[in-house]
């Protein structure tokens, strides 16, 4: 028999730990969770395969959008009309009317020059006569009478009364200015008379007054 004080004691492997004698049940655990590592990681290098695996196999499947659904919805419509003749179409003319300008008033003629004003100022003549009886008493020879019956019939065509409305020239001959006839210019012997002093003074005579209106239409 031992004694009381003594104690009983257990062989132990000499390389064994203390802690795992101890604890047995850790070491289980351990297996265990080393297990599990090992299957979660095959299962996560498996996954990619096993989803790709799951997908169709056939071509990829087009994406429909609102315009392709409204695009197979439209319609081409087309209308054809048999045996009927299509007229152009004539549109009508149409008249535009301007209306015009209304012509401004003519202005009231003044007068410019002082001969204008002293023929104006001479009393017409209201006597009668011819024109041979004219000349006749103005002094001209008969042989002169065609020479002044040329000139005078293109300047006043025989009317005592004529005017220049620009020049203010007056009388038969056409006298300018119409205040320096001696007399009054309107009256046909005086204007005859002045004529014939105009016509020898700065022609000669009445044929060369003749020759000088010919070529010039003036004198």
């Amino acid at each position: 028999m031992t004694p009381d004080n003594e104690l009983i004691s257990t062989p132990v492997r000499p390389n064994a730990s203390p802690s795992k004698l101890k604890h047995p049940w850790r070491r289980r655990l351990s297996a265990v969770g080393a297990g599990l590592a090992v299957i979660g990681f095959s299962a996560a290098l498996l996954a990619p395969t096993g989803s790709a695996s799951a997908e169709p196999s056939g071509p990829a499947t087009a994406s429909v959008t609102t315009f392709d659904l409204a695009a197979k919805d439209t319609q081409n419509i087309t209308v054809t009309v048999q045996g009927a003749k299509i007229e152009p179409i004539v549109r009508g003319g149409f008249e535009v009317y301007v209306k015009p300008k209304p012509k401004p008033a003519p202005k009231p003629e003044t007068a410019s020059t002082n001969s204008k004003s002293s023929g104006s100022s001479i009393p017409k003549y209201t006597g009668g006569g011819s024109k041979e009886e004219w000349m006749a008493a103005a002094g001209i020879s008969a042989g002169d009478y065609p020479y002044v019956d040329y000139i005078v019939s293109r300047e006043s065509g025989w009317n005592p009364n004529a005017t220049n409305r620009s020049s203010g020239a007056c009388g038969l001959v056409q006298a300018l200015p119409c205040s320096k006839v001696p007399g009054n210019g309107y009256n046909p012997v005086d204007n005859l008379r002045w004529g014939t002093g105009y016509a020898t003074g700065r022609y000669g005579s009445w044929a060369g007054a003749y020759n000088f209106w010919r070529t010039h239409h003036w004198w």
